[in-house]
């Protein structure tokens, strides 16, 4: 993990503000990006939110079914399974 040798303070509503330079290099946009919040001992991470395939977990060509997400790899596979019922 890399230090970028930033401190924010938090507000009374437990707030804190993403530098704009952080923001800007994470391609992060205001209003229509979400952040995951995760846990590690003593540390709290922050990760572009990319919505996952429910099946393998990836991030890439990621389509939605039925409110489900899934890979147009995993949604041919499930689809050739089904023709062979």
């Amino acid at each position: 993990m890399k230090s970028t040798g930033i401190t924010r303070q938090i507000d009374s509503a437990g707030r804190i503000v993403l530098p704009k330079e952080l923001r800007t290099m994470l391609d992060i946009k205001e209003n229509s990006d979400y952040l995951e919040i995760f846990t590690q001992g003593e540390f709290i991470m922050l990760r572009k939110y990319a919505p996952a395939c429910v099946f393998c977990d990836s991030t890439e060509d990621v389509i939605d079914f039925m409110g489900k997400k899934a890979c147009r790899a995993c949604a041919a596979e499930l689809f050739e399974k089904s023709r062979n019922l």
